[in-house]
């Protein structure tokens, strides 16, 4: 997939990064074994950023693994889904203290007096946190209720029509 279509798919689904607090990222384990977890996200324009703790097993993974997929969704109906999937490579870094974009994510969620009791909280908790980042390599927006669906759900829906 081309940059230029990467991107388009990315602005496609600006609605859904900048609402999404939540995504589920695949990777492989040191034990080259597939996993896929919950975590939560913040889109800054040009990657999708993760944190854990610089300790977290996934760290190592991926500093061995970077290669990842994603998937962000949102809607509880056939006619309100959309769902983001994403592959990338991860760029890692640790950083002292809070990674920033964890705040800001935490922040979309919480209201001004939680967010500041949050923030304390993290602070105190985290000396070290990785900052994981995904730069997208291809990317792939459905939005179900509008009709963009997986172009094999399209020519099975033709056949019916």
């Amino acid at each position: 997939m081309d940059p230029q279509q990467i991107a388009q798919e990315l602005a496609d689904a600006h609605e859904l990064l900048s609402q999404a607090s939540m995504a589920r990222l695949a990777y492989n384990g040191l034990d080259g074994r597939p996993r896929v977890i919950p975590i939560g996200i913040f889109w800054t324009g040009d990657e999708i950023v993760m944190s854990t703790a610089a300790t977290a097993p996934k760290v190592k993974a991926l500093s061995a693994h970077p290669e990842v997929a994603l998937t962000i969704d949102a809607g509880d109906s056939p006619g309100s889904a959309r769902t983001l999937s994403v592959r990338g490579v991860v760029h890692l870094t640790i950083v002292d203290g809070v990674v920033p974009e964890y705040l800001a994510a935490a922040r979309k969620n919480f209201d001004a007096e939680y967010a500041v009791e949050f923030e304390r909280n993290c602070r105190a908790m985290y000396d070290r946190m990785a900052r994981i980042a995904v730069e997208p390599q291809w990317a792939r927006f459905y939005d179900f209720g509008a009709g963009r669906v997986p172009q094999f759900l399209a020519e099975l829906a033709k056949k019916v029509s």
